[in-house]
């Protein structure tokens, strides 16, 4: 037993030793405080980034916005203050939080310059995608922070390119934030902003862990009062840094373990022959969670009901509100024209008319969660949505159209502008010109 023990414990070692390949601690260090500053060429970088991030940003390219990381020097500061905690160098913490300060401050400047003077204002899924955290950015930041200090600590640099990976969580975010003021948009800037002050956290963590790993040295000072002193100034630093960021990494967690449990028991319990579900919508809160269910087709009566919310505590979602939203047909005052009105019945009651114009409806209505989570961005006011084909046939020829309509309801109605608007931003988002907005 012992031999197999010493025999995993060799080849652990041998596999995952940081020691064997790493550069001289005063090679290591230099390199990382000589980016921390930002000046210069450093700081022309970074503008350039900024702005092929932005154009990335604005066209939707994800291989525009790779380029700008591989140009962007943001790593610098955040590995400066992460290696600065790691070694108890409390004045390059400083430096670092001071450089890292001026270099989010130009970027979000720069990022909003090129927003208010582009011609291209419309938020596309790139975009969109940095404006609310997951689970999934907090551990591109942790691992990219990882990566990026082993990789300034070997003798050879290796195919890691340290600052790839960590501007893969600064940079977007921070464009995104400059979009936001552009557009007066505050839930845009203050959504970036958080997942921006995030991702700098858990970089900062990757290299102070790093760093104790691999075993720098130290500061020590010749006072054992001054260093006990900066001692607690760096631990008070890491406290304030890391609480709220455990805070903030926890409500992350929770609401992506609630939104995929609230996937699972909507999957598998709305399974009903005559009733199917058009959209579904989840609002996560640390007062309250519940689940938005938009169904079409027969009613489901207060007993099945009653059933569907006994079974949440099942999927792990006890104490959660469950709404259910059927029954849409004329009683509900819909004010919609005689061919929409035509649309819904034949799709609610599925029962055939002799109007002007018979609707056929081709397929079920297909929820887009993806889609639904940007128009939720665009506009919070929206309670459902969901897309539908449909063919158009008039009773007097045998020629039929085919039309894509979008229902959507409204907390409160929009302005005509607002649906048009609307209407041309799912026509660009699907590739489809020919989409028509229903609203309520």
């Amino acid at each position: 037993m012992m031999n197999t023990l010493q025999s995993i414990r060799r080849f652990l070692n041998y596999r995952f030793n940081l020691q064997e390949d790493r550069a001289d601690e005063q090679v290591i260090t230099g390199s990382i405080r000589k980016n921390v500053d930002f000046k210069g060429a450093n700081l022309w970088a970074l503008i350039f980034a900024i702005f092929v991030a932005c154009i990335g940003l604005n066209v939707n390219s994800t291989a525009v916005i790779i380029g700008a990381m591989l140009i962007s020097p943001i790593m610098g500061p955040v590995m400066g203050i992460g290696l600065g905690i790691g070694i108890n160098d409390l004045d390059l913490v400083k430096k670092g939080l001071k450089n890292l300060f001026v270099a989010s401050l130009i970027g979000i400047l720069a990022s909003t310059v090129y927003f208010l003077i582009t011609p291209l204002h419309d938020a596309q899924s790139e975009l969109l995608a940095r404006t609310s955290p997951s689970i999934w950015d907090v551990f591109i930041a942790f691992f990219g922070g990882m990566a990026g200090m082993v990789a300034a600590t070997r003798k050879e640099k290796s195919n890691v390119i340290p600052g790839v990976a960590i501007a893969t969580a600064l940079m977007p975010p921070l464009c995104t934030a400059g979009f936001g003021i552009a557009m007066g948009n505050w839930f845009f800037f203050l959504g970036a902003i958080y997942l921006y002050f995030i991702n700098s956290v858990f970089i900062a963590i990757a290299a102070f862990v790093i760093a104790r790993y691999v075993k720098l040295k130290r500061h020590h000072f010749e006072d054992i009062a001054t260093e006990k002193k900066v001692n607690r100034y760096i631990i008070a630093i890491v406290i304030i840094t890391v609480l709220p960021s455990i805070i903030m990494a926890y409500r992350i967690v929770d609401k992506s373990i609630f939104e995929t449990n609230a996937r699972k028991f909507v999957a598998e319990q709305f399974n009903f022959n005559n009733t199917q579900v058009v959209s579904k919508s989840f609002a996560y809160s640390t007062k309250q969670k519940s689940i938005e269910v938009l169904l079409i087709g027969a009613e489901l009566d207060k007993h099945v009901l009653d059933t569907l919310n006994k079974k949440l505590e099942h999927y792990r979602l006890k104490g959660v509100e469950l709404h259910v939203r059927q029954g849409l047909n004329a009683q509900q005052h819909i004010d919609l024209s005689q061919i929409k009105a035509s649309i819904l019945e034949d799709v609610f009651n599925q029962v055939p008319k002799e109007d002007t114009v018979h609707t056929v409806v081709l397929k079920t209505l297909l929820e887009d969660s993806t889609v639904l989570k940007e128009i939720k961005i665009l506009y919070p006011q929206i309670r459902s949505y969901g897309l539908s084909k449909v063919v158009l046939q008039r009773t007097d020829t045998l020629k039929a159209d085919t039309q894509r309509m979008a229902l959507i309801r409204f907390q409160k109605r929009p302005s005509e502008s607002e649906v048009k608007r609307l209407q041309e931003w799912l026509r660009v988002r699907y590739g489809q010109g020919d989409i028509k907005v229903i609203t309520e």
